[in-house]
């Protein structure tokens, strides 16, 4: 039996929105024509170490035992904007904060990080600390930027902070993954750095 639309063509969402739907992911993507799976994902690396990055580590190292990170403003200020600063730097590349979007009544809102080199990539901050909402408000991002630059391979992060999930859409085949690999800061941070300037300086396919 055919499931019920979720969306109402006649309302207006923001990106937000689909953040705070009471939906899994599967059947959110479903009304835009993706599917959605959860598995480990080959992502693109980079070579090329920042020697402003290990600074960048034994500083957050330094000051997580002093602060309480229980806002999204110091998490963002303190965790994820010194690291996107530093990529952004690295690449050379164009970092928008609260960047606003709109596609269409469905697709439209403001991204948290947009960076712009040879590729896209959309970061955003997890509401509630709540990764799985995240990633859905994700992937609906993801699908708005390929929709805005018709591109066939889009590639995303959502993170609390603390901690870091990738995600790729695959217009080809109307797919969005989630990778089942949880990035840590600071102590991957290494890794992290290589994943991000990798996607940004090369062609993102698998």
């Amino acid at each position: 039996m055919a499931q019920q639309p979720l969306l109402d063509p006649d309302k207006s969402y923001t990106f937000r929105s689909y953040f705070e739907m009471p939906y899994d992911p599967d059947r959110i993507l479903a009304e835009f024509g993706y599917t959605y799976s959860n598995r480990r994902l080959t992502l693109p690396q980079s070579q090329q170490k920042s020697d402003r990055l290990p600074a960048i580590q034994q500083q957050i190292e330094e000051i997580l035992p002093l602060v309480v990170l229980s806002s999204e403003t110091a998490k963002r200020e303190l965790l994820v904007a010194p690291l996107l600063i530093e990529i952004a730097r690295f690449c050379q590349c164009q970092l928008r904060i609260e960047y606003g979007l709109t596609v269409n009544h469905w697709l439209k809102g403001e991204l948290d990080y947009l960076l712009r080199s040879q590729q896209s990539l959309v970061v955003i901050e997890a509401k509630k600390d709540d990764l799985s909402k995240g990633f859905t408000q994700l992937a609906v991002e993801l699908i708005a930027i390929a929709t805005i630059e018709e591109k066939d391979w889009v590639y995303g992060a959502v993170t609390i902070g603390n901690a870091w999930v990738f995600g790729r859409l695959d217009n080809a085949h109307k797919q969005i993954i989630q990778d089942v690999t949880l990035y840590r800061v600071p102590d991957d941070m290494d890794a992290l750095m290589s994943i991000l300037v990798g996607i940004l300086e090369n062609d993102p396919k698998p």
